[in-house]
């Protein structure tokens, strides 16, 4: 993840710290829920997490036009933007362990792997010098 570095001479209780910080962060990630509405209010989409789509509420007026392409456009749209404005919540639940340069647009998000990197320096930080490898 771009400008987070992890330095070797940090304390344990920084990297744990930073840990528990991002798993709240994983937290409020679940806890986010977004729902769009078609420019016509025919069509809402509820997206969920990192933007998984749980709910799709079709107004049945949706089926008195026969214009199926112009339908499906308008209910990818609507998941599109709700999706987007998912993106924005996650991007504001991150902001402060990011560069302060950072653009939602440009950066992933995405804590899991930086978790699991940050867990094996945790342990290498505790191994350091007993002769094992943490990565073993």
């Amino acid at each position: 993840m771009a400008g987070l570095m992890i330095d070797a001479a940090t304390p344990r209780a920084g990297y744990e710290e930073l840990r528990d910080d991002l798993l709240e962060i994983r937290a409020r990630i679940a806890d986010i829920e977004v729902t769009a509405d078609s420019p016509d209010g025919l069509i809402s989409a509820t997206v969920v997490g990192r933007g998984e789509l749980s709910d799709l509420y079709l107004d049945p007026r949706i089926y008195r036009t026969k214009d199926s392409k112009a339908l499906a456009k308008a209910i990818v749209d609507t998941i599109s933007d709700a999706v987007a404005q998912s993106h924005d919540e996650l991007f504001e639940i991150t902001r402060h362990y990011l560069p302060p340069t950072a653009k939602r647009d440009s950066t992933d998000v995405h804590t899991d792997a930086f978790l699991h990197q940050l867990g094996k320096k945790i342990e290498g930080t505790v191994m350091a010098g007993d002769g094992r490898d943490p990565d073993a």
